[in-house]
């Protein structure tokens, strides 16, 4: 479903991507681990078109390197920022149909979907969005993201700073969201949620790929590990 090969992206005169490729199936979730500054982040927003790509990169069977942010989005790709970037003084339920658009399927989600998953967003639905805690304003900002019916989601750092009961709520909502057939890209600190629930993981280190493989493959490689991952 995505598939990126040799892609360099630049901050100024700094060369911060250096030549990544991997690929994300369809219903797969992939994670990219790695220390601060290995690039992660950068990946996502140059993939999403918000920083200059140089490389190749396809989204079912097109290319999309190039292409302006709302371009890409259209092309059934959403994505969760780090900050979350909810909008405080509107509900719960504006919020959400902000991010809504006609489905391309089907099957496309809806706001009833979205209060099935998590039924404190129904509780409130009419609060302002600014009164959820951290944790909430999380479940919001994917929930509103999976309104405009995406066949793929890049979902940066979703589980920072939450509460462990929090974090197991958006651990099961990934769970449920691959389930649906849609491909998740994620970017995580948390080490124990990456090998839970990911069918493939690449460690960056360096804005390099240093590492591909399964959860059990990389639990088995201790040196890696140790010298990409571990403080």
């Amino acid at each position: 479903m995505l598939e990126v090969r040799d892609l360099h992206a630049y901050y100024g005169k700094s060369h911060i991507l250096q030549g990544i490729s991997f690929s994300v199936g369809r219903g797969e979730i992939v994670s990219l681990l790695g220390r601060n500054g290995a690039g992660r982040s950068t990946t996502v927003k140059t993939i999403m078109g918000e920083v200059a790509p140089v490389g190749r990169i396809d989204f079912a069977g097109a290319r999309i390197d190039g292409l302006p942010p709302h371009a890409i989005a259209r092309r059934g790709i959403g994505y969760v920022p780090e900050d979350r970037a909810i909008f405080p003084g509107l509900t719960v339920r504006e919020n959400l149909l902000l991010g809504a658009k006609p489905a391309r399927r089907g099957d496309g989600w809806s706001q009833e979907d979205m209060f099935r998953l998590f039924p404190l967003l129904r509780e409130r639905a009419d609060a302002p969005a600014g009164v959820l805690s951290g944790g909430e304003q999380q479940m919001l900002t994917i929930c509103r993201s999976l309104m405009g019916d995406p066949s793929l989601m890049m979902i940066d750092e979703p589980t920072e700073g939450l509460a462990p009961l929090m974090v197991a709520h958006v651990q099961s909502l990934l769970e449920a969201i691959a389930a649906r057939g849609i491909a998740i890209l994620l970017v995580e600190q948390k080490l124990t949620i990456a090998l839970a629930i990911s069918h493939r993981l690449y460690v960056m280190g360096q804005g390099r790929i240093v590492f591909e493989g399964t959860a059990h493959a990389l639990q088995e490689s201790e040196a890696v590990r140790r010298e990409w991952l571990e403080v």
